[in-house]
């Protein structure tokens, strides 16, 4: 297909590797629906060493992509563009999904689409279907904790983020302390289910601060010594009150942001925005505001290359393609 030969019925295949998860799908334009769609974990690889391993994660990356982009071939005459996450993520693995669509782009003759990794997690919303704007979205995943009022597809405004350690991240290393291993928010999450979060206190970060922002590196810090002058039986119990304090966290300095900004729609996007206590404590805040609470499929939740796909309808409607010679990775690039 022409550079030129952009509008139409047609198809966008996507790419995202921006961390341990191979994924490739492909989205209908027209109609925004998801017509393929698999993501291949690396959860099992890196789970030894309680942690993504960036190089092990682009050799994975190396061998999964072209296995999942095998199962693409049927579509490949209806592509009209490839898209690919490009920022934020790791840069080894970034490279290995921007060089795939590199040689999609020459090979098929079509143009690319750059995808911000954030700006898929909030179209993880509206996977087959229009989006709703404005909205503001909570955005907790393994590397990002962020508040963004999104009043367009062009305008999202990033109002409140960490200062340190993420969310998501806070659990990934509270688990590795433990000993429970990758990805450590779904263990914690399962553990703390069995404990009494009373039976450890541990403040709340920041709680005397004005400041609307987020931090987990003193927190942290707290389970550390607690983990360390505690035998496992505790355990339960220090995941417990983690659990808790971080979510407490959360919800104060919404409370006060939404003396701010009253939320009129609200969503919670990211890997993180599984966690169904986290999901509890945000509906019971929104009731009191009577707010709608927005969630992506629990499918959909983590990286994957159906949300990278539905945001790529908006770049291609919006004709936001690049050539392969301009594609360029930027992994501390945000929304």
């Amino acid at each position: 297909m022409a550079m030129g030969q952009r509008m139409g019925a047609g198809m966008i295949l996507s790419i995202e590797s921006s961390c341990d998860d191979s994924s490739i799908s492909i989205t209908d334009i027209a109609t925004k629906k998801l017509i393929y769609h698999k993501k291949i974990s690396q959860e099992l690889e890196h789970s030894k060493y309680g942690g993504v391993v960036p190089e092990l994660a682009s050799r994975l990356h190396a061998i999964a992509l072209p296995a999942i982009l095998e199962e693409c071939k049927p579509w490949f005459g209806e592509l009209k563009a490839v898209a690919v996450t490009n920022e934020p993520g790791l840069a080894v693995t970034l490279i290995e999904g921007v060089t795939m669509a590199k040689a999609l782009s020459i090979a098929l003759n079509i143009p690319i689409l750059p995808i911000n990794h954030l700006k898929g997690h909030i179209y993880s919303l509206f996977i087959g279907k229009e989006a709703q704007f404005p909205l503001t979205v909570l955005l907790v995943s393994g590397g990002h904790t962020q508040v963004i009022e999104v009043e367009s597809h062009e305008v999202m405004n990033t109002v409140a983020t960490t200062m340190d350690d993420s969310y998501g991240e806070s659990f990934d290393k509270v688990a590795k302390m433990m000993g429970l291993g990758y990805p450590g928010g779904p263990l914690i999450e399962k553990l703390a289910h069995s404990g009494d979060a009373s039976r450890f206190v541990f403040t709340v970060p920041l709680w005397q601060s004005p400041l609307i922002a987020f931090s987990y590196s003193g927190l942290k810090n707290q389970v550390r010594l607690s983990i360390e002058s505690s035998d496992e039986e505790e355990y339960p119990h220090i995941a417990s009150a983690f659990q808790k304090t971080a979510t407490d966290h959360l919800i104060q300095k919404l409370k006060k942001y939404f003396k701010t900004r009253k939320p009129e729609s609200f969503a919670i996007v990211g890997g993180a925005s599984a966690n169904l206590y986290l999901r509890t404590q945000i509906e019971t805040l929104l009731a009191g505001y009577k707010a709608p609470l927005l969630l992506a499929p629990l499918e959909f939740c983590a990286d994957n290359a159906a949300m990278i796909g539905r945001c790529a309808v908006e770049e291609f409607i919006r004709s936001n393609f690049i050539r392969h010679q301009e594609m360029v990775v930027n992994p501390r690039c945000k929304l």
